[in-house]
Protein backbone atom coordinates (compact mmCIF):
# COMPACT_ATOMS: atom_id res chain seq x y z
CA UNK A 1 0.00 0.00 0.00
CA UNK A 2 1.20 3.37 -1.24
CA UNK A 3 1.30 6.01 1.03
CA UNK A 4 -1.14 8.11 -0.48
CA UNK A 5 -3.76 5.14 -0.28
CA UNK A 6 -2.98 4.87 3.27
CA UNK A 7 -3.91 8.64 3.55
CA UNK A 8 -7.11 7.67 2.00
CA UNK A 9 -7.72 4.69 4.41
CA UNK A 10 -7.23 7.05 7.60
CA UNK A 11 -8.96 9.90 6.36
CA UNK A 12 -12.04 7.53 5.43
CA UNK A 13 -11.64 5.81 9.34
CA UNK A 14 -11.89 8.92 10.63
CA UNK A 15 -14.59 10.85 9.07
CA UNK A 16 -16.62 7.39 9.68
CA UNK A 17 -15.21 7.49 13.39
CA UNK A 18 -16.69 10.95 13.51
CA UNK A 19 -19.67 10.57 11.39
CA UNK A 20 -20.98 8.31 14.39
CA UNK A 21 -20.17 10.45 17.02
CA UNK A 22 -22.29 13.51 14.92
CA UNK A 23 -25.15 11.08 14.11
CA UNK A 24 -25.20 9.92 17.85
CA UNK A 25 -24.80 13.32 19.72
CA UNK A 26 -25.38 15.96 16.96
CA UNK A 27 -21.97 17.44 17.33
CA UNK A 28 -18.39 16.54 17.18
CA UNK A 29 -18.01 15.86 13.53
CA UNK A 30 -15.45 19.08 12.89
CA UNK A 31 -13.45 18.64 16.27
CA UNK A 32 -12.56 15.02 15.74
CA UNK A 33 -11.60 15.60 11.90
CA UNK A 34 -9.81 18.79 12.10
CA UNK A 35 -7.82 17.37 15.04
CA UNK A 36 -6.91 14.71 13.42
CA UNK A 37 -6.64 15.26 9.68
CA UNK A 38 -4.27 18.22 10.90
CA UNK A 39 -1.27 15.94 11.55
CA UNK A 40 -0.97 15.33 8.01
CA UNK A 41 -2.85 17.90 6.12
CA UNK A 42 -2.98 21.82 6.19
CA UNK A 43 -5.83 23.44 7.48
CA UNK A 44 -6.58 24.86 4.04
CA UNK A 45 -6.72 21.21 2.85
CA UNK A 46 -8.74 19.88 5.67
CA UNK A 47 -11.54 22.83 6.82
CA UNK A 48 -13.11 23.22 3.28
CA UNK A 49 -13.67 19.40 3.10
CA UNK A 50 -15.06 19.10 6.54
CA UNK A 51 -17.36 22.30 5.97
CA UNK A 52 -18.82 20.42 3.06
CA UNK A 53 -18.78 17.63 5.01
CA UNK A 54 -20.71 19.33 7.80
CA UNK A 55 -23.20 20.58 5.70
CA UNK A 56 -24.15 17.09 4.16
CA UNK A 57 -24.01 15.74 7.46
CA UNK A 58 -26.70 18.18 8.87
CA UNK A 59 -28.68 17.74 5.62
CA UNK A 60 -28.90 14.28 6.71
CA UNK A 61 -30.05 14.23 10.08
CA UNK A 62 -32.10 17.55 10.15
CA UNK A 63 -35.48 15.31 8.49
CA UNK A 64 -35.64 13.32 12.03
CA UNK A 65 -34.98 15.77 14.20
CA UNK A 66 -36.77 18.79 12.96
CA UNK A 67 -39.73 18.56 15.17
CA UNK A 68 -37.78 18.91 18.39
CA UNK A 69 -35.41 21.87 17.76
CA UNK A 70 -35.98 24.38 20.29
CA UNK A 71 -36.80 27.33 17.73
CA UNK A 72 -36.74 31.05 20.12
CA UNK A 73 -34.17 29.25 22.13
CA UNK A 74 -31.82 28.68 19.05
CA UNK A 75 -32.58 32.17 17.46
CA UNK A 76 -31.54 34.09 20.21
CA UNK A 77 -28.71 32.09 20.38
CA UNK A 78 -27.19 32.75 16.50
CA UNK A 79 -27.80 36.40 17.54
CA UNK A 80 -25.55 36.05 20.03
CA UNK A 81 -23.20 34.24 17.46
CA UNK A 82 -24.18 37.22 15.09
CA UNK A 83 -22.80 39.93 17.62
CA UNK A 84 -19.87 37.15 19.01
CA UNK A 85 -18.34 36.83 15.81
CA UNK A 86 -16.61 40.17 14.74
CA UNK A 87 -15.35 40.62 18.21
CA UNK A 88 -13.71 37.27 18.03
CA UNK A 89 -11.91 38.43 14.90
CA UNK A 90 -11.19 41.21 16.74
CA UNK A 91 -9.45 39.64 19.41
CA UNK A 92 -7.71 37.26 16.73
CA UNK A 93 -5.07 39.89 15.93
CA UNK A 94 -3.69 40.50 19.27
CA UNK A 95 -3.92 36.80 20.62
CA UNK A 96 -2.21 33.28 20.10
CA UNK A 97 -5.04 31.23 18.79
CA UNK A 98 -3.39 27.84 19.82
CA UNK A 99 -3.11 29.67 23.61
CA UNK A 100 -7.01 30.31 23.39
CA UNK A 101 -7.81 27.13 22.22
CA UNK A 102 -5.49 25.19 24.72
CA UNK A 103 -7.08 27.70 27.72
CA UNK A 104 -10.91 26.75 26.16
CA UNK A 105 -10.21 23.25 25.84
CA UNK A 106 -8.77 22.91 29.45
CA UNK A 107 -12.38 25.01 30.79
CA UNK A 108 -14.38 23.12 28.40
CA UNK A 109 -13.42 19.57 29.82
CA UNK A 110 -13.89 20.65 33.47
CA UNK A 111 -17.57 21.57 32.85
CA UNK A 112 -18.37 18.83 31.03
CA UNK A 113 -16.88 16.90 34.27
CA UNK A 114 -18.97 18.93 36.63
CA UNK A 115 -21.87 18.35 34.13
CA UNK A 116 -21.26 14.78 33.99
CA UNK A 117 -21.11 14.45 37.67
CA UNK A 118 -24.51 15.71 37.95
CA UNK A 119 -24.31 19.57 38.23
CA UNK A 120 -27.20 20.96 36.34
CA UNK A 121 -28.97 24.32 35.63
CA UNK A 122 -32.26 23.45 37.07
CA UNK A 123 -34.09 26.36 34.83
CA UNK A 124 -34.16 27.38 31.56
CA UNK A 125 -31.69 30.00 30.85
CA UNK A 126 -33.95 33.64 29.74
CA UNK A 127 -33.40 35.06 26.35
CA UNK A 128 -30.66 37.52 27.76
CA UNK A 129 -28.39 34.62 29.23
CA UNK A 130 -29.02 32.60 26.06
CA UNK A 131 -27.36 35.51 24.06
CA UNK A 132 -24.71 35.70 26.28
CA UNK A 133 -24.40 31.91 25.65
CA UNK A 134 -24.49 32.56 21.82
CA UNK A 135 -21.73 35.65 22.19
CA UNK A 136 -19.52 33.21 23.49
CA UNK A 137 -20.02 31.25 21.18
CA UNK A 138 -19.18 33.86 18.09
CA UNK A 139 -16.02 35.03 19.53
CA UNK A 140 -14.52 31.63 19.90
CA UNK A 141 -15.75 30.95 16.52
CA UNK A 142 -14.28 34.38 15.42
CA UNK A 143 -11.07 33.51 17.48
CA UNK A 144 -10.06 30.18 16.94
CA UNK A 145 -12.78 28.59 14.83
CA UNK A 146 -14.47 26.55 18.12
CA UNK A 147 -17.35 27.73 18.73
CA UNK A 148 -19.19 24.40 19.15
CA UNK A 149 -18.62 23.64 22.69
CA UNK A 150 -20.19 26.85 24.17
CA UNK A 151 -23.25 25.71 22.41
CA UNK A 152 -22.91 22.54 23.48
CA UNK A 153 -22.07 23.04 26.83
CA UNK A 154 -25.61 25.34 26.93
CA UNK A 155 -27.67 22.45 25.83
CA UNK A 156 -26.53 19.84 27.65
CA UNK A 157 -26.54 22.21 30.87
CA UNK A 158 -30.07 23.15 30.83
CA UNK A 159 -33.02 20.91 30.87
CA UNK A 160 -33.90 20.45 27.78
CA UNK A 161 -34.24 16.78 26.89
CA UNK A 162 -32.11 14.99 24.97
CA UNK A 163 -33.99 15.07 21.66
CA UNK A 164 -34.03 18.85 22.15
CA UNK A 165 -30.56 19.08 22.93
CA UNK A 166 -29.42 16.59 19.85
CA UNK A 167 -31.69 18.38 17.32
CA UNK A 168 -30.88 22.19 18.20
CA UNK A 169 -27.41 21.29 18.10
CA UNK A 170 -27.86 19.77 14.42
CA UNK A 171 -28.98 23.11 13.18
CA UNK A 172 -26.80 25.24 14.93
CA UNK A 173 -23.96 23.84 13.10
CA UNK A 174 -26.17 23.44 10.01
CA UNK A 175 -26.26 27.34 9.73
CA UNK A 176 -22.63 27.95 11.12
CA UNK A 177 -21.18 25.59 8.82
CA UNK A 178 -22.85 27.10 5.66
CA UNK A 179 -21.89 30.48 6.75
CA UNK A 180 -18.33 29.28 7.10
CA UNK A 181 -18.75 27.90 3.51
CA UNK A 182 -19.85 30.54 2.16
CA UNK A 183 -17.06 32.93 3.16
CA UNK A 184 -14.60 30.21 2.05
CA UNK A 185 -16.44 30.37 -1.44
CA UNK A 186 -15.83 34.25 -1.11
CA UNK A 187 -12.77 34.47 -0.42
CA UNK A 188 -11.32 31.16 -2.77
CA UNK A 189 -10.17 28.41 -0.02
CA UNK A 190 -12.89 26.04 -1.09
CA UNK A 191 -12.04 24.60 -4.94
CA UNK A 192 -13.50 21.63 -6.99
CA UNK A 193 -10.76 19.99 -5.59
CA UNK A 194 -12.18 20.25 -2.36
CA UNK A 195 -15.93 18.74 -3.01
CA UNK A 196 -14.10 16.01 -4.87
CA UNK A 197 -12.32 15.00 -1.96
CA UNK A 198 -15.37 15.49 0.18
CA UNK A 199 -17.99 13.53 -2.38
CA UNK A 200 -15.14 10.61 -1.54
CA UNK A 201 -15.19 10.98 2.16
CA UNK A 202 -19.43 11.20 1.70
CA UNK A 203 -20.05 7.38 2.05
CA UNK A 204 -18.12 6.44 5.26
CA UNK A 205 -19.57 9.54 6.68
CA UNK A 206 -23.04 8.30 6.01
CA UNK A 207 -22.30 5.09 6.93
CA UNK A 208 -21.21 6.40 10.41
CA UNK A 209 -24.12 8.85 10.62
CA UNK A 210 -26.46 6.06 9.94
CA UNK A 211 -25.25 3.88 12.88
CA UNK A 212 -25.02 6.71 15.68
CA UNK A 213 -28.12 7.90 14.43
CA UNK A 214 -29.51 4.07 15.47
CA UNK A 215 -27.41 4.34 18.49
CA UNK A 216 -28.91 7.55 19.80
CA UNK A 217 -32.98 5.87 19.34
CA UNK A 218 -32.04 3.04 21.33
CA UNK A 219 -30.15 5.40 24.42
CA UNK A 220 -32.19 6.19 27.65
CA UNK A 221 -31.71 9.74 28.29
CA UNK A 222 -29.20 9.45 31.14
CA UNK A 223 -27.24 7.54 29.09
CA UNK A 224 -27.43 9.63 26.41
CA UNK A 225 -26.39 12.64 28.57
CA UNK A 226 -23.52 10.93 29.96
CA UNK A 227 -22.22 9.19 26.95
CA UNK A 228 -22.78 13.08 25.31
CA UNK A 229 -20.39 14.91 27.90
CA UNK A 230 -17.87 12.17 28.13
CA UNK A 231 -17.46 12.80 23.99
CA UNK A 232 -16.97 16.21 24.64
CA UNK A 233 -14.83 15.68 27.37
CA UNK A 234 -12.51 13.63 24.80
CA UNK A 235 -12.93 16.46 22.10
CA UNK A 236 -11.70 18.82 24.58
CA UNK A 237 -8.44 15.96 24.72
CA UNK A 238 -7.96 16.32 21.32
CA UNK A 239 -8.45 19.87 20.87
CA UNK A 240 -5.74 20.53 23.37
CA UNK A 241 -3.27 18.20 21.52
CA UNK A 242 -3.75 19.72 18.32
CA UNK A 243 -3.28 23.20 20.18
CA UNK A 244 -0.12 21.47 21.45
CA UNK A 245 0.21 20.85 17.59
CA UNK A 246 0.28 23.95 16.50
CA UNK A 247 2.86 25.57 18.92
CA UNK A 248 5.50 23.21 17.99
CA UNK A 249 4.96 22.96 14.26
Amino acid sequence: MNESSAFLLFSMATVAAAGYVRGYGGFGFSMITVAALSFFYTPAQVVPVVLLLEVAASLFLLPGAWPSVAWPVLSWMLLGVCLGTPLGVWLLAGMSPPAMKMAVAAIIFMLALLLRRGFAVVRQLNRPETIVAGVAAGVLNGAAAIGGPPAILFFFSTPSGAAVSRASLIFFFMVTDILAAGACIASGLLTPGHAGRALILALPMTAGLFLGKRSFLRTSETRFRKRALLFLMWLSGLMLVRAVYEVAA
